[in-house]
């Protein structure tokens, strides 16, 4: 017999169940359903209508990788500002102090990747 706790959990379990059922049924009639035809044609690569040429793999320098996942990390940081810039108040000295160790960690991880010279491009 369930209790009412664990009752409680029956519509997600459900909606589970229901989105696993889709998935498995999409998964199983598509391939069955969907055309077949197969060529050169098919199988070519499209761009905007123009012919391809050249090739494809360009190589980028790693400082380029690097400073777009930088800007991606520190752009996250700020995201984690938002929650506490609205509760402020609320969260007190121990949220000052949990934000003020977040940006202490960031510091030390923006300023050793200074020293490793991440940002300089030309050397």
């Amino acid at each position: 017999m369930l209790d009412s706790s664990s009752s409680s959990y029956m519509p997600i379990v459900l909606q589970s169940i229901v989105a696993l059922g889709f998935v498995g049924l999409v998964l199983v009639l598509v391939p069955m359903l969907g055309p077949k035809s197969k060529g050169s044609t098919k199988t070519d690569n499209f761009e905007c209508g123009i012919e391809a040429q050249g090739d494809a793999r360009v190589k980028f320098s790693v400082k380029y990788f690097l400073t777009a996942i930088l800007f991606v990390l520190f752009d996250v940081e700020v995201i984690f500002f938002y929650p506490y810039a609205v509760n402020f108040k609320s969260l007190g000295s121990p949220g000052f102090l949990a934000v003020v160790m977040f940006v202490a960690f960031f510091l030390i991880g923006f300023f050793y990747v200074l020293k490793k010279g991440a940002l300089e491009w030309e050397k």
